[in-house]
């Protein structure tokens, strides 16, 4: 009953929650997917991964590597509710993976794809909760996991009003790999069984380095040269303000320090590039969407091209992460924290508090307050190799303190998913083509 009201209000609120998503839309990518009309792209049997967005993905892209790597005879299939999601899915798995928009939670799509991917599991990133699509997978004798599941106290009170309807979602999830004992517990009270909870703690911290990701920053840096170079990553509107000045004061210690500026929206590039040339002079400044040349009067390079940041991380000596000098919550941390950089951040951390609180409690994280802040961190740590050095050392022992989920995930996975002989194979065909005619 609490599912068919559920439906029956998202059919009400259809017009508003197509405009929401109509804006989300890539090339080669019909807006039938939202209706769950997918075309798979080759016979395979199918393992499907839902991670909404773009932190979803890179919080499940050793989940994802691990599936390719582990299951040969298997198609995998990302789904993404946002086109940034797509872009990130793509950028880090290009051709290894397919990706397609998730169909909207109305009960005739979701059944639709679930019939047209036919998959042998389903793997949910973190805690998505959508009633249709989880009961279109059950019905069609999917397996459903759910990694990286954390319910918050809030969260918690907000799902227990709807208690019923959550209790039924759950009672169709086979296993839920969730951070921390707390957040099992929470699961527990809504309704989850114990058995069907493992505690693998917190995904975010295998952080995947791409080895081509280190090359290409290692031959930016050869281009660079022997100067000081600091990266301003994620950086929000409203930020580049202060990152400009924070730069203006280092250069007048380091007068060939270079920045790299890297806005966190690709519809905004061109806008920042004007601000920076505007502050620097047009000859101070280089786009790697140009390819210009990184010469010694190039003050700022400009990084507008998307799923580069790891490189330019690696051609780094020191990270500031953005969203976090305005009020946006911030940013990944961890990435450049994996690399070995020492890390600085804004005072507005909401959407990464345990990240932020682990990495201060062990000197892995400097925060600053304002532009000028900024600037006087970076002076004092490009003066002291020492200091940098082992403020970068404490940032990477944080992130392999605490690695450790993916692998504990994938060894349930592993007895999930079965490598499949022709004969199997063939077994499984026979099995869907029957199981689709019988639902039609």
């Amino acid at each position: 009953m609490g599912r068919h009201l559920y439906s029956t209000l998202l059919y009400f609120l259809s017009p508003l929650v197509w405009k929401l998503v109509w804006r989300e839309q890539l090339p080669r990518h019909s807006r039938a997917e939202r209706l769950g009309w997918i075309e798979k792209t080759n016979d395979k049997p199918v393992v499907w991964v839902h991670a909404a967005s773009v932190g979803e993905v890179m919080t499940a892209a050793p989940v994802i590597r691990n599936l390719i790597n582990d299951n040969p005879d298997y198609q995998v299939i990302v789904t993404t509710m946002t086109a940034t999601g797509g872009e990130r899915v793509m950028a880090l798995f290009g051709d290894e993976v397919s990706h397609h928009f998730v169909a909207l939670d109305f009960p005739h799509a979701t059944r639709r794809m679930v019939r047209s991917l036919d998959p042998s599991l389903l793997v949910i990133i973190e805690t998505e909760l959508w009633p249709n699509l989880i009961h279109a997978a059950a019905d069609h004798q999917v397996p459903i996991v759910m990694v990286n599941a954390r319910i918050s106290e809030r969260s918690f009170r907000r799902y227990a009003r709807f208690q019923i309807l959550v209790r039924d979602v759950l009672e169709r999830i086979n296993w839920v790999a969730v951070k921390s004992g707390e957040d099992g517990k929470r699961f527990r009270a809504l309704g989850m069984g114990a058995k069907s909870i493992t505690v693998t703690g917190p995904l975010k911290y295998d952080v995947v380095v791409p080895p081509e990701a280190v090359t290409a920053g290692k031959a930016l840096r050869e281009q660079i040269g022997a100067r000081p170079v600091w990266v301003a990553a994620s950086v929000r509107e409203g930020e580049e303000e202060s990152v400009l000045e924070a730069h203006q004061a280092v250069l007048t210690q380091h007068p060939n320090a270079l920045l790299i500026l890297v806005p966190r929206h690709p519809q905004r590039f061109d806008e920042v590039a004007l601000l920076c040339e505007s502050r620097f002079g047009i000859l101070s400044i280089a786009r790697r969407s140009l390819n210009e040349r990184i010469d010694p009067s190039v003050s700022v390079y400009v990084g507008d091209t998307m799923g580069e940041l790891m490189t330019l991380y690696a051609s780094a000596d020191i990270a500031f992460v953005g969203g976090s000098l305005v009020p946006v919550g911030g940013h990944n941390l961890l990435e450049p924290a994996a690399l070995g950089l020492p890390v600085i951040s804004g005072p507005h951390l909401a959407n990464i508090t345990e990240v932020a609180e682990e990495m201060s409690a062990h000197a892995a994280l400097q925060k600053v307050e304002n532009g000028d802040e900024l600037g006087a961190t970076v002076n004092g740590w490009l003066a002291s190799p020492e200091q940098r050095k082992a403020r970068g050392a404490a940032a990477f022992d944080v992130v392999e303190r605490n690695r450790g989920a993916a692998e504990r995930i994938r060894e349930h996975l592993l007895t999930m998913v079965h490598p499949l002989s022709a004969e199997a194979y063939s077994a499984q065909q026979q099995q869907f083509s029957s199981r689709q005619q019988h639902e039609q």
